[in-house]
């Protein structure tokens, strides 16, 4: 079975600062790509893995309204402590989810995203 998610994008504001926070937070070096209708700054991923990108597109606007995308951490305190220091605020948990899922939290980016953090258990 494929998976059914095979790429999200971040909605972004300032693709600068928007790059600026998340290399740092999530300590990967981000691919810029520039298209007709959008300039992107791609999260590394190797296929058939899920990619993704920093989005800006014109009309489209960052909200901590609508769906949460979790982005992968092996170690959540030590991402969340680099959020606060890029910018950003935990705005929930950490939560230990059962049944062994792991740990979650909540934060806002530079943007005014909401964005997830997941550590599997």
């Amino acid at each position: 079975m494929n998976n059914v998610i095979n790429w999200f994008e971040i909605p972004v504001a300032e693709m600068d600062r928007a790059i600026a926070f998340y290399e740092p937070v999530m300590q990967v070096s981000l691919r810029r790509e520039n298209m007709d209708c959008a300039e992107l700054a791609v999260f590394p991923h190797q296929d058939p893995a899920p990619g993704g990108a920093l989005a800006k597109f014109d009309g489209i606007t960052p909200s901590q309204q609508g769906a949460i995308i979790y982005l992968h951490t092996d170690d959540l305190p030590a991402t969340l402590a680099r959020v606060e220091t890029a910018g950003g605020k935990c705005v929930f948990g950490p939560l230990e989810l059962g049944q062994d899922i792991g740990t979650i939290a909540l934060f806002t980016d530079s943007e005014g995203n909401r964005v997830g953090l997941h550590q599997p258990a």
